[in-house]
Formats: C-alpha cells, sequence, structure tokens
C-alpha cells in the first residue's frame, strides 16, 4: 500500500500544514491507539515532545484522539525520544509517542510511535494505523463512562537521567573533564547538563534556553559549529552536541575538531571487542557510512553490514541478526544492551568512558580511520521525483560506472523533505567532486522540466 502519512522516521512535516495538523494528529491518535487496545485492562500510552511551539498544538490532539477510544494518556512533556521509549517500558504501557521533527528547524513537526517494547514500529504496522486513519473510526468510539483520562508524570526527567546514569560504569567519574554540552535548545536542555554534572564533570551547558522558535537553529549536531567554538574557547575536554530530540549526537575534541557517528561506532565497536562485549562479530550502518569505516572494521576481523537510511532500519537488522552496536554518520548511535533506539546521552557516556579509562585526549581516542573523500548534495525538486525519469537512470548508471570497485554512489529521496541526496566516496577526491556535481547538474534540469 502506498503510504501517505507515514515517512521514514514517523509522520513529518510543517507545523499546521497537511500533514501536521491538529485534525490528522487526533486521527493518529484514534488510529494508533485502536492498533494498540489489545485485552481488558486500562490502556495506556506514554506522549513526550520537544520544544517547539507547535507541540502545544499536537500534543492535546493527540490526547483527545487517545483519550476518546478509551486509552489513558501519560504526559511527560519536553523529554527525549529515548526518554519516551524507556518510559514506555518502565511504565508498561502500550504505545509511546515522540512529538518532534527531530534535527529539523522549529517550524516542522512530527509524530514518532513506539511499542510496548519500546522499539520503532514497523512498516506493516504503520501501514495498518494508516488504513485505520482513513476508515470510519466512529463506531470505535468510547461509551462516555470509557473515556480515558489524561495525567501529567512530574518525575519523568529523575527517572530518565537515573537510567542514563545507570550506563556509565559505575567505578568510573568524570571529574577532572571539562565538558561543552549544546542541547539545541531541545527535548534535552535540562536532563543532559544535569547527568553530566551528577556525574561530577565540570560543565559548560548550551542550547539549553528554548523558547518555541530557536531549536536546532545555529546550534545543535547539525550546526556544531557553535560547540566546537565553545570547546576552544573554554579549553574544554570535548564537546557533545544533541540534535533538536537528543536521540543522535556530535562530538568535538579537544582541538574543537568534530568526530562523527562513524568514528564513534569505530571507537565503542573497537572497545568492546577488546572487553568481549561485541555482539554479532560487527556493526550495523547504513548506506552512507564511510567506506573508511568499514575497511577499519575488515582490518580488525570484524564486518560491517548495511542497511536504508533511517536508525530503526538498523535497529531492526541489529535484533534479527544479534548485533549490538549500530548507526548512522550523522550521529544516531544504537547500543542495544542499553536501549531501543538511537540515544546521544547514552553514548556520549560511553565514549566518555572510554576517554577516562584510556586517560588519553578525545583526539586521540575517536579518531580509529582516515575517512575515505566523501562528498554529498542535496537537490530539491517540486512535483514528481526527478528519478523517475530514463535520462537520470542512464546518468546514475554512467557516474556509478566510473567510480568503479574502489568508490561507492548512493542516490536516494529523503524521506523527511523533497530532496534527492547525491553521495559519492572513493579514493580519488577529484573524480568523486566531479561525480556528484555533474548528477547534481542533470537531476536539478530533470526537476525544472517537472
Amino acid at each position: 500500500m502506498q503510504r501517505k502519512f507515514f515517512g521514514t522516521d514517523g509522520i513529518r512535516g510543517a507545523a499546521n500544514s497537511w500533514p501536521m495538523t491538529a485534525e490528522i494528529a487526533v486521527r493518529a491518535g484514534m488510529a494508533a491507539g485502536l492498533q494498540f487496545t489489545r485485552g481488558d485492562h486500562r490502556h495506556r500510552v506514554v506522549i513526550g515532545k520537544d520544544t517547539r511551539l507547535s507541540g502545544y498544538m499536537i500534543e492535546p490532539a493527540l490526547t483527545a484522539g487517545f483519550t476518546s477510544v478509551g486509552m489513558d494518556v501519560i504526559l511527560v512533556g519536553p523529554m527525549p525520544t529515548p526518554a519516551v521509549a524507556m518510559l514506555t517500558r518502565s511504565l508498561r504501557a502500550d504505545l509511546g509517542v515522540m512529538i518532534s521533527a527531530s534535527h529539523n528547524p522549529f517550524a516542522d513537526n512530527g509524530i514518532k510511535l513506539f511499542g510496548p517494547d519500546g522499539y520503532k514500529l514497523s512498516d506493516k504496522i504503520e501501514s495498518e494505523i494508516e488504513s485505520r486513519m482513513q476508515a470510519d473510526i466512529s463506531p470505535h468510539l468510547a461509551d462516555p463512562a470509557d473515556l480515558g483520562r489524561a495525567m501529567r508524570l512530574d518525575d519523568a526527567p529523575g527517572r530518565y537521567i537515573e537510567a542514563v546514569k545507570a550506563t556509565f560504569p559505575a567505578d568510573r567519574r568524570l571529574d577532572g573533564l571539562k565538558i561543552i554540552i549544546d542541547c539545541a535548545n531541545g527535548a534535552a536542555y535540562k536532563v543532559a547538563p544535569t547527568v553530566l554534572w551528577e556525574l561530577e564533570a565540570e560543565v559548560v551547558p548550551v542550547g539549553v534556553e528554548p523558547d518555541g522558535f530557536n531549536i536546532n537553529k545555529d546550534c545543535g549536531s547539525v550546526h556544531s559549529e557553535y560547540m566546537r567554538e565553545q570547546v576552544v574557547a573554554h579549553g574544554a575536554d570535548v564537546g557533545i552536541a544533541l540534535d533538536g530530540d537528543a536521540d543522535r549526537l556530535i562530538l568535538a575534541d579537544e582541538h574543537g575538531q568534530v568526530v562523527d557517528g562513524d568514528q564513534l561506532m569505530a571507537a565503542i565497536a573497537d572497545h568492546w571487542l577488546e572487553t568481549g562485549h561485541l555482539r554479532g562479530g560487527g556493526v550495523v550502518a547504513t548506506v552512507m557510512s564511510n567506506l573508511g569505516l568499514e575497511r577499519h572494521l575488515t582490518d580488525k576481523g570484524l564486518h560491517m553490514e548495511r542497511t536504508q537510511v533511517g536508525d530503526r532500519y538498523v535497529v531492526e537488522h541489529m535484533r534479527r541478526h544479534g548485533f549490538n552496536v549500530g548507526g548512522e554518520q550523522s550521529g544516531h548511535i544504537i547500543l542495544s544492551d542499553f536501549g531501543t533506539t538511537g540515544d546521544g546521552l547514552v553514548a556520549a557516556l560511553q565514549v566518555l568512558a572510554l576517554v577516562v579509562a584510556e586517560g588519553r585526549p578525545v583526539s586521540q581516542v575517536c579518531r580509529r580511520f582516515q575517512p575515505v573523500p566523501q562528498l554529498l548534495k542535496n537537490v530539491r525538486y517540486n512535483g514528481a521525483s526527478p528519478l523517475d525519469k530514463p535520462n537520470v537512470s542512464d546518468a546514475i548508471a554512467a557516474q556509478g560506472g566510473r567510480l568503479g570497485d574502489g568508490g561507492r554512489l548512493v542516490i536516494r529521496p529523503s524521506g523527511t523533505e523533497p530532496l534527492i541526496r547525491i553521495m559519492a566516496e572513493g579514493d580519488d577526491d577529484a573524480l568523486i567532486h566531479q561525480v556528484v556535481d555533474e548528477l547534481a547538474e542533470v537531476i536539478e534540469a530533470a526537476a525544472g522540466e517537472g
């Protein structure tokens, strides 16, 4: 079935425009509530959000939808996406919902759904919810006496803080480390600095003054320049930049140089291999991860398995094949020993534990391989995808042939925006730029033709 509402990470779009309207949110709540009403017990859903202004519209709309089909709602307010996943399991809830558009600007918003096990829903279940959203739900509405109730869980931040701290080795502390933590004016603006402070780091928090409009604005993991500048200005040992819902991170070493998700996965996998904790014989990454990571793992006797872009596809592959380390170059790091989804704060603590154990600076601990030259360019389009045009397909095949066996070409539509993403990598940097630039011209021309 053609997916009408759900993309690669839930429902997402510009706030107060289709499909991110209050009306759609109500129907999503009704449909998801019915989908997960199983048995005679009182059913519960946990709803969290980030700091976007539109959260004030989407949260009550979802609440109305869920309560109308008899499901009780537990509201936790601004909390990271992984906190919602954790609380869904901890509270024995039937469903979890995060209202967020992750790294997107404030004008966008989204709805992410988690099952009772804390994992994001499969394509199959999302398609079933879509079918319910488009059907007549009125026969399934609860009787007046059976309507759901809504309550706020005031100690939700404390519960998550304790869960995150429990992932850090009990015999280690962060005293002696000065840490810049950039919370992107998003969901982790309270909990992230608290976790680091309670583990005895010297904490310099930035991006912790959300006003509804400034989430991800010139800060956070997508715009890490400010965090990197602060590392240098404060003489910090490390910088951590989270995104709007704190399910991913980017690090900076003591020189303000970026450490991306590929390097973080390599560092954690190396350490867990040495300590006997690594499962699956390698790492699960996506088609966007650098070829240098794959070569590094191969040299260690490990392997890398790739999935399509999207952290939930990484998680699904990890669960199916027994891996416990996976993620994306963008900074989604999934450590299944500790959680069911990407958690920027938990991943940061694992790296910090390694830094403390080795007693070496981040620049040495986290630089595990030399990345292969890689270039990514986005082409925006309106209407039908230009990838469907024959001349574009021919150009992609021709340019892929130029890279040969030593390079990779990945062309894919974004799951959240009307963009075509062009990525090429290989040992010849000049050739990589030629391939990407020439393909971008072809796709831009095709997009302009309508």
